[in-house]
């Protein structure tokens, strides 16, 4: 059903998560050659590939988790699943950016648009997630009563 408020949030916490493979982290100005992020002057989560595999599966936990929307307990779990994913994502590309940023010393480092984007990602999540429940405790309440 995607009329529902929390559809609405899994998609946009979806197209966050999987925006990431055309938005970068940072920019500088010229490429730097030796540096492992910044060798071609963009920061993004084509320079790791556990980055891609974590944004790739919170993006697919939450456009799947759209689809489950009879099942609100293992949509629940979805969507638990792909904030999680965002979450570990976000801790590794900082720690990834805070190993090798140091080959960028002379240069002013730009941020990019997709810094944002997991933030936002998790925010959806949690935003939905908390819909998710609101329903799952509405249908519970109406069994009580019959």
């Amino acid at each position: 059903m995607l009329q529902r408020i929390q559809s609405i949030f899994l998609f946009l916490a979806g197209g966050a998560s999987l925006g990431l493979f055309g938005l970068p982290f940072a920019t500088i100005p010229s490429a730097i050659p030796e540096s492992t992020i910044f060798a071609d002057a963009v920061y993004n989560i084509q320079d790791q590939i556990a980055l891609m595999a974590l944004f790739g599966l919170a993006g697919a936990f939450a456009i799947l988790a759209i689809f489950l929307f009879r099942k609100r307990t293992l949509q629940m779990r979805f969507a638990i699943f792909a904030f999680i994913a965002n979450l570990i994502g976000v801790i590794f590309g900082v720690l990834f950016f805070m190993q090798n940023s140091a080959d960028a010393d002379a240069q002013q480092i730009n941020d990019g648009f997709g810094i944002y984007l997991p933030i936002g990602a998790m925010v959806f999540t949690l935003l939905a997630y908390r819909f998710i429940s609101k329903d799952e405790k509405l249908v519970k309440s109406m069994d009580r009563l019959r």
